[in-house]
C-alpha cells in the first residue's frame, strides 16, 4: 500500500492521464503529444501507486534488459505496461485512432491497478 504522499500523487497522475486522452480526441492535431503525455501519466501513476516511481522503473527497465521470462506476476505487469507505452511513442502519429484505444486501454488498466493499491478512484 502507498502512503498518502505516493498515493496522491498516482490520483492525480492519474486523472491528468485521463484528461489529456480527452484532449487528444477533441484536438487531433495535437493528438501525438497528448497521447504520449496520457501513457506516461498512466504508467507513473501505477509507479507511485507501488511506492518510488523512480525504484520501480528501474527495476522495470533492468528487466526489460535482461530478454527473459519474468516469473513474478506483478514484475511480468508491469514490463508488459512498459512494452504497452513504447508500441504507442512507436506508433506512426497517422494512426491516431489506434493510439487512443490502446491508451484508453492503458488507462484502465492503470485506473484498476491504483484503486486496488490505494483503496481510492480517480
Amino acid at each position: 500500500m502507498a502512503d498518502e504522499y505516493r498515493k496522491g500523487w498516482a490520483l492525480r497522475y492519474l486523472r491528468e492521464a485521463k484528461a489529456e486522452l480527452i484532449a487528444a480526441q477533441k484536438m487531433p492535431y495535437m493528438a501525438p503529444s497528448l497521447i504520449l503525455e496520457a501513457v506516461r501519466k498512466a504508467q507513473v501513476a501505477i509507479y507511485y501507486s507501488l511506492g518510488d516511481p523512480a525504484f520501480v522503473e528501474a527495476i522495470v527497465h533492468q528487466t526489460l534488459g535482461r530478454k527473459k521470462a519474468v516469473d513474478d506476476p506483478v514484475l511480468r505487469c508491469l514490463v508488459e505496461i512498459e512494452r504497452m507505452v513504447q508500441r504507442v511513442v512507436r506508433s506512426p502519429h497517422s494512426d491516431h485512432g489506434q493510439a487512443i484505444e490502446e491508451t484508453n486501454g492503458l488507462i484502465r488498466i492503470a485506473s484498476d491497478i491504483v484503486e486496488l493499491l490505494t483503496g481510492e478512484t480517480a
